[in-house]
C-alpha cells in the first residue's frame, strides 16, 4: 500500500511541476493574443511575452530546484546528528 501512496504523491507533484511551468508562458501569450485582437498591436507582440513566460516557467523551476536543495540539505543535517536524548540507537 505505501508503494501506490509513494506513487501517487510522485505522479501529484509532477503535474503539479508541469502546471506551474507551463502557466506564466500561458498566461503571457494570452495577454499578448489579446492586445493583438483588441487593441490593434502587431504580431512582434508575442516575441516579448514568450521571453517572459519562459523567464516566469524559469523562475519556477529555479525556486523549486532552491527549495529541494533546502529539504534534502536539512535531511542530511537531521540524519548526521546520531542519537539524541530522546532516540537511543
Amino acid at each position: 500500500m505505501k508503494q501506490w501512496m509513494n506513487l501517487a504523491k510522485n505522479l501529484m507533484m509532477t503535474t503539479q511541476f508541469g502546471f506551474s511551468l507551463v502557466t506564466p508562458l500561458l498566461l503571457c501569450i494570452g495577454l499578448c493574443w489579446l492586445l493583438t485582437a483588441k487593441a490593434g498591436a502587431g504580431g512582434w507582440v508575442y516575441l516579448p511575452g514568450f521571453l517572459f513566460g519562459l523567464g516566469g516557467s524559469g523562475m519556477t523551476a529555479w525556486k523549486l530546484y532552491l527549495a529541494e536543495t533546502k529539504r534534502d540539505k536539512k535531511k542530511e543535517q537531521e540524519s548526521q546528528r546520531g542519537c539524541s536524548f530522546n532516540t537511543h540507537e
